[in-house]
């Protein structure tokens, strides 16, 4: 058994030393002494002490000869290095000083940010929670720079809410790619990760205030409350969740809007408003107030040929006209869904780019751009494959099909915005409510587009302007006729010649000190 080890005692050996080697890269990369490093060095312990027990000549030989002195020189080297390597990462771990050498300072952020975390009386904690279907790099950049200018006041941790779901479902988490925000008792979550959002989040929780947001019902509105297929209940949750409070509002029994309200939604009424509710609604827009109003198409609700007072003072008042007709979409795998994948330019819109939504069954909106006085904006457009069906009988027979004469060829407008700058009275008009019900809101970016435009209308989307960078337009020019020539010629044949003579010359001058 000796000679077998002795014989192989140069392989125990590489085995020993390689185990050491995987101790160390594993313990770098893991930063942690963990199971893994510990059954490395177990290996080569075992290994390296085998070696010693069954070749101890070899080992005095190498400590008496020439090769020890040797030997030792680059052992004090190679630990110095390892020592110096050692003491510059606890120095920068310990101070996490950042420089950004971009021209136009990409990797910093604005002063307005820069003041905000600088005023910071409490702690700000962040959870960003990233699966790994997300992309976290984005978020993971952002939020160091947030740490490192905010003198300890702020401090994050990334959560994966498929690995810690108890986590996720006590942060009230809905979708991937949620920052969760808390300073002592207050919460604010985004999902969008942009250092304008993070920062206006933070601004929110220094100054926390009431966000009442009322749902009217009455008119057989699908319930907010209520957790069904054909309800808007996870739309609640989220809301609740980004701190607004709920309240039903019944303008049949109430004479006005709650001076608190932030904003007013109706989500797809099946009866028409009555003048006397239009009324109220007006007093309280005119005033400064702000409405979300999500209207289904006439045929799947009971509206019937009854007039409708509110579509008529939008299209009056407002310039938005919601038409009489059913988006049919060849592009979707049930043509009566209507499929978005263009948006207006609008705050509600901006971090919707390459993004889709779906609208179970929805109209369409015109929007009169020409009004004075207003802005208005077109939000959101179907397919160039849609179109406006106006024949509502054919879809009670399924016989649709486009009519040239009297049918409306897509791109079709089915989501638009009005504000009134002297008022600052804000209105966001859908042609569709279905795709905030719970069977709908979790699809493609339906429930961005749903919780951007009550931000919006409640007045929580500016809360702080940026300052913003000028971009560095930066070109590659690439050489061409001599220069990309000479730059061939160096890399392909002059350097490696060079390295070649360099070999040829220092083998030739110690075969002559031989």
């Amino acid at each position: 058994m000796k000679a077998f080890m002795k014989k192989y005692s140069n392989i125990i050996a590489i085995i020993g030393l390689v185990a050491l080697l995987a101790a160390g890269v594993i313990a770098l990369i893991m930063k942690s002494f963990s199971i893994p490093v510990e059954i490395s060095l177990i290996v080569a312990v075992i290994f390296l002490g085998a070696y010693g027990i069954f070749n101890p000549e070899k080992i005095l030989s190498f400590f008496q000869g020439r090769q020890a002195k040797h030997g030792a020189n680059s052992l004090v080297m190679t630990l110095s290095v390892l020592v110096i390597i050692v003491v510059v990462n606890i120095i920068g771990y310990k101070n996490t000083v950042r420089w950004d050498l971009t021209a136009d300072k990409t990797n910093s952020l604005t002063k307005e940010t820069l003041s905000t975390l600088k005023s910071l009386k409490e702690d700000v904690y962040a959870q960003a929670f990233f699966s790994s279907n997300t992309s976290s790099t984005d978020a993971k950049t952002l939020l160091l720079n947030f740490k490192s200018s905010s003198n300890g006041k702020f401090d994050y941790k990334f959560i994966d809410p498929n690995q810690e779901p108890a986590a996720a479902n006590a942060a009230g988490i809905t979708r991937d790619g949620t920052i969760v925000l808390t300073m002592g008792s207050s919460k604010e979550i985004i999902t969008s990760v942009t250092e304008n959002d993070i920062t206006s989040a933070i601004i929110r929780l220094q100054s926390p205030e009431d966000k009442i947001i009322y749902t009217l019902v009455g008119e057989g509105e699908p319930s907010f409350t209520t957790n069904a297929a054909t309800s808007f209940y996870y739309a609640n949750q989220e809301l609740k969740s980004k701190n607004y409070t709920i309240k039903d509002l019944n303008l049949i029994s109430e004479s006005k809007v709650p001076e608190d309200a932030k904003a007013v939604i109706i989500a797809g009424p099946q009866k028409p408003l009555s003048e006397n509710e239009v009324s109220i609604l007006k007093d309280y827009v005119d005033k400064g107030g702000s409405l979300l109003i999500m209207y289904e198409p006439t045929v799947m609700t009971q509206f019937g040929d009854s007039p409708d007072p509110l579509s008529t003072y939008l299209s009056s008042t407002w310039g938005m006209t919601l038409e009489n007709d059913f988006v049919v979409d060849m592009t979707a795998n049930a043509s009566s869904t209507a499929v978005v994948t263009k948006y207006g330019s609008h705050e509600i819109t901006k971090n919707l780019t390459n993004m889709a939504s779906i609208l179970p069954s929805a109209r369409t909106i015109k929007v009169d751009t020409t009004k004075k006085d207003l802005t208005l904006t077109e939000l959101a457009y179907t397919s160039s494959q849609s179109w406006a069906e106006f024949d509502l009988a054919s879809l009670k027979d399924n016989k649709v099909k486009f009519d040239a004469g009297t049918d409306q060829q897509g791109p079709l407008v089915v989501a638009a915005s009005g504000l009134n700058p002297s008022t600052k009275a804000r209105i966001v008009v859908f042609g569709d409510s279905d795709f905030v019900t719970d069977s709908y809101y979790q699809y493609y970016s339906n429930a961005d587009l749903f919780i951007n435009a009550v931000d919006w209308v409640s007045n929580q989307d500016a809360l702080i302007t940026l300052t913003s960078r000028e971009q560095t337009t930066r070109l590659l020019v690439t050489p061409s006729g001599y220069g990309l020539s000479a730059i061939l010629l160096g890399t392909v044949v002059l350097i490696p010649a060079a390295i070649i003579l360099a070999a040829i010359i220092v083998f030739v001058r110690r075969r002559r000190e031989v």
